[in-house]
């Protein structure tokens, strides 16, 4: 179920400082005006930064005194650079540290670190269902506080401000073009099942079922959903790959696995951009889902976090992120803007099957119970606390 708009709470009502920023491209940072060049946007795309880069003043006094905040995500080095140029050059006081982390540094090395009474990082992106481990641990710092945190769709935020939505992912097939020509690819998920084309290890699937299974669990149900994982698993027989999802998609564009499921359309657009046979293409229902974005309370550098945060739901740091890995905005003024979809053709007049953080509570163990002996019996390892 989707959540209402919250209002924003009575702490940001405080005295606002605002980062200036008007749409006139020649009065934006060179990093900005960059990023608009290397987008092929233009600068009125911009409309209303002034505002949205309004934040406390306290913050800004309070980072001054502060280490820098640190932040652990999935983004490549060369990737965040890109898009933290902009924040460096509009806040050259306010320091943030980068490190690059797998999902178990993200999720649960981070989680046994945090209750043991250390920061690994004051900011943490994607951890999968981790987050709501951090939250029974009573670990996450109240979000509602950013001035942008109106400006997400329900869908892209925690009504309780645990999380906010770092990028809309829509999570799919990638398929090597010397493998497959697109008459071949399925309509629907039942395609893949009916199709001989797709069997004995012509598609391979991840050890993460909830970033796609999850999705069509709530969309199509769990007698449908039942009787498809069944037959994936001993009709079509996939290729079980335990390598993370971006690896996988690298060994699409190989050809090692003629097929993924569970792709990121962004990565795939990643090894495009790099020339390699490989394509992405989505069955109907479309599983989509937003990574999460959480903050640790208690952090050693709070207010650092904030304006980093705020400045990233803006509209320039949700077009700085986009530049620098295709991510698709959580801004809920750019997540429909075609130009920010990798693969629009594969979305637009599609039915979405969204993944519902309250739901998937309480269906994933459902879903598991099938799922696991499933995986396990076609010969696949224990599966890993990240399918979870």
């Amino acid at each position: 179920m989707r959540h209402n708009r919250w209002a924003l709470s009575g702490f940001v009502a405080v005295l606002l400082i605002a980062g200036a920023s008007p749409v006139s491209a020649a009065d934006l940072p060179k990093a900005t005006q960059d990023l608009l060049t290397k987008a092929k946007l233009d600068a009125s795309i911009l409309k209303g930064l002034d505002e949205e880069l309004k934040m406390p003043q306290a913050w800004f006094d309070g980072a001054k005194k502060e280490p820098a905040a640190k932040i652990l995500a999935a983004w490549d080095p060369a990737q965040f650079r890109t898009m933290s140029a902009a924040f460096h050059e509009r806040y050259p006081d306010v320091k943030i540290n980068y490190t690059r982390g797998s999902l178990n540094d993200r999720g649960i090395r981070s989680l046994i670190a945090y209750q043991g009474g250390r920061y690994v990082a004051d900011v943490i992106s994607s951890a999968s269902n981790t987050w709501i481990d951090f939250k029974a641990s009573d670990g996450l710092a109240d979000l509602r506080v950013l001035p942008n945190f109106q400006l997400l769709p329900p869908e892209n935020r925690d009504p309780d401000g645990n999380w906010i939505g770092q990028k809309i992912t829509y999570r799919c097939m990638a398929y090597n073009t010397n493998k497959f020509k697109k008459s071949d690819l399925p309509k629907t998920w039942d395609d893949i099942i009916t199709n001989p084309i797709w069997r004995n290890g012509n598609i391979a699937i991840p050890d993460i079922p909830s970033i796609w299974l999850s999705m069509l669990w709530d969309a199509k149900g769990e007698a449908w959903t039942t009787d498809f994982m069944t037959k994936l698993f001993k009709v079509v027989k996939p290729q079980l790959r335990k390598e993370g999802t971006s690896a996988v998609v690298a060994l699409t564009a190989a050809g090692e696995t003629p097929a993924f499921i569970g792709a990121a359309d962004y990565r795939v657009k990643e090894q495009r951009a790099k020339g390699a046979p490989v394509d992405w293409h989505c069955p109907e229902p479309v599983p989509v889902g937003v990574s999460q974005l959480m903050m640790l309370k208690g952090s050693p550098a709070p207010n650092g976090s904030f304006i980093f945060l705020n400045w990233f739901l803006s509209k320039e740091g949700q077009i700085a992120q986009y530049v620098g890995d295709y991510s698709i905005p959580v801004h809920k003024d750019l997540e429909q803007d075609p130009h920010f979809l990798p693969f629009p053709d594969e979305i637009i007049g599609k039915k979405l099957a969204w993944r519902d953080e309250e739901k998937i509570r309480i269906d994933f163990p459902k879903l598991m119970a099938v799922y696991g002996p499933l995986w396990t019996g076609a010969g696949g390892a224990p599966l890993s606390k990240e399918a979870e």
